[in-house]
């Protein structure tokens, strides 16, 4: 059954809707997937905040006109599926990679990234990084481990002290005055 004109507006208006936002998206590709195999991807997808969409090549390119992911869904062939976030691009890429490695039918085209198109090789590294949270602690940790070194420092010498008066004390090396 073929697609009215105004059911194809309908479909490049939302798809550009939720595209004006997006600076990043991941543009694959699959042959002989199964429906459980399509529902395990997008629940993998929803836990890493983003969403997943198969699209008509020539829709998906009229809906990104003018739009940060443009590059990426220019003169698209074959079968097209699109994931995209406006959050963490890291997960996205965990999430995709893992299951493009359990399902061989699933392969990547392309991606943009921060508004860049980047590779195929791109994205799989992207995937070995760690996400914004691990990143943000670990410069936490950079940041506030000198502060806990001169804290320890700093009372190591009153600390020291003490101890030194105590054992004088216990030996009896002080004279009463």
């Amino acid at each position: 059954m073929p697609v009215t004109k105004a059911r194809k507006t309908e479909q490049v208006e939302k798809l550009s809707k939720d595209l004006k936002n997006v600076t990043n998206i991941v543009v694959a590709t699959y042959t002989k997937m199964t429906v459980p195999q399509d529902y395990e991807l997008r629940k993998a997808l929803r836990g890493a905040g983003a969403k997943y969409q198969v699209v008509k090549n020539t829709l998906a390119e009229r809906a990104a006109k003018g739009t940060k992911v443009e590059g990426a869904l220019k003169d698209l062939s074959g079968v097209t599926s699109i994931a995209y976030t406006t959050g963490d691009p890291v997960a996205m890429a965990k999430a995709l990679t893992k299951y493009a490695k359990d399902t061989p039918e699933f392969t990547f085209k392309v991606g943009v990234v921060e508004g860049r198109v980047v590779t195929i090789k791109e994205i799989q590294a992207l995937a070995t990084m760690p996400s914004k949270e691990e990143l943000y602690s670990k410069l936490l940790f950079l940041i506030s481990s000198p502060a806990q070194r001169l804290v320890t420092v700093m009372n190591a010498v009153g600390r020291n002290l003490a101890v030194v008066v105590d054992q004088g004390v216990q030996q009896k090396k002080f004279k009463e005055a």
